[in-house]
């Protein structure tokens, strides 16, 4: 079964880049961290163009605090798109969920730890509908989580009747995503933590390489003994939970709960995710590659607002950079699947090769 689940990313192998010269591997390496290299150019360029306002603690510690949500909805859409699925109730979801973190202790009564827990708790629900209609029901996962998504934006709808909720909730919830450490906003810790976890789970654990096995292949996986159904419902539980945390964030950081917040959250979260499987392992998502996806964002959007650009630079930018990351990633996937094309070609070519009689002499 180990065969079945390895990395079909385009990243080269040890073995693969020491029979190269030093331009060769410079030439493979490009594709792989070229984003990578991007994002620190970028920041670079804006260091020199602005040196008063961006190379400050004060401009990454906004960086930080405005983009942590962002990144951790990234990280949720990419747990199911590792299962070739997409999830588009990030962008629904964290609406009702930033609401409800505020109004179940304003407006109900709940305590901010029951608050919390109840927020994940749907959270996590509304994955296992999502899993359920997309694994059971056999929905495409596009139509499926579309559907739930804009019945989680009607029910917020109703839920405010289109107004603000407006409360004192206790410091404790507001420290969530307002308390410091080092210097530097918890929220970014947070995405960390995250970050760390799913890295782990994915290079390191069965679970993710069953999660990538499912996504190239989900019938070739089924034959390996690989439940396909138990962790793809799993990929949107997780994206459930993910949302919901970040909700509750969105809560914490605004105090206030607005149906009309928070939908802003979807593009970016699917150009964070589509640009992570660009870069670090070149076409598949994983989890680092997002994480350079969504600083590439971060920086791009930070340097272009302090050099003076009208309010419509941001959506143009997140909106061209999907496009550009979409068809770098199916790019990528097209190579990926034309390799073992390739190699089957050579091998027949060379067996065929070994296998032909050598060519009489001529006069014999």
């Amino acid at each position: 079964m180990a065969s079945s689940v390895k990395s079909t990313a385009l990243e080269p192998t040890s073995f693969e880049l020491s029979g190269m010269t030093m331009a060769q591997r410079l030439a493979r390496l490009l594709p792989v961290y070229g984003l990578v290299i991007l994002t620190l150019l970028l920041a670079v360029v804006f260091s020199l163009i602005l040196p008063q306002t961006f190379p400050t603690l004060l401009n990454l510690r906004s960086i930080i605090g405005d983009k942590s949500i962002i990144a951790i909805l990234s990280l949720a859409v990419m747990i199911p798109m590792a299962a070739g699925k997409i999830d588009l109730t990030v962008g629904y979801g964290i609406v009702l969920w930033h609401i409800l973190a505020i109004s179940l202790q304003t407006n109900y009564g709940f305590s901010w730890e029951a608050a919390v827990f109840t927020v994940l708790l749907l959270g996590a629900l509304v994955g296992v509908i999502n899993g359920v209609l997309v694994e059971i029901a056999q929905i495409d996962a596009f139509i499926a989580t579309l559907g739930t998504g804009t019945i989680l934006y009607a029910i917020a709808m109703w839920h405010t009747g289109g107004q603000q909720v407006v409360g004192v909730a206790p410091d404790a919830f507001y420290a969530l995503a307002g308390a410091f450490v080092l210097k530097l906003p918890i929220t970014g810790y947070y995405v960390l933590a995250l970050t760390l976890a799913l890295w782990i789970i994915f290079e390191y654990l069965p679970m993710g390489r069953y999660l990538y096995a499912i996504g190239a292949n989900p019938k070739a996986a089924a034959l390996n003994g690989i439940p396909v159904r138990r962790y793809t419902i799993f990929a949107f539980v997780a994206s459930g939970l993910l949302t919901g945390f970040a909700g509750i964030l969105l809560a914490s950081r605004l105090r206030i709960g607005q149906a009309s917040v928070g939908l802003e959250y979807l593009l970016p979260a699917l150009v964070g995710a589509f640009l992570g499987s660009t870069t670090i392992k070149p076409g598949r998502v994983n989890v680092w590659g997002t994480i350079v996806g969504v600083a590439i964002l971060a920086i791009g959007i930070a340097g272009i607002q302090q050099l003076g650009a009208s309010l419509f630079v941001e959506p143009l930018f997140n909106g061209a950079t999907l496009l550009v990351a979409i068809g770098i990633a199916g790019y990528a996937q097209r190579r990926r699947s034309a390799a073992p094309i390739r190699a089957s070609a050579v091998l027949t070519q060379t067996s065929g090769d070994a296998e032909s009689p050598p060519a009489k002499p001529e006069g014999d």
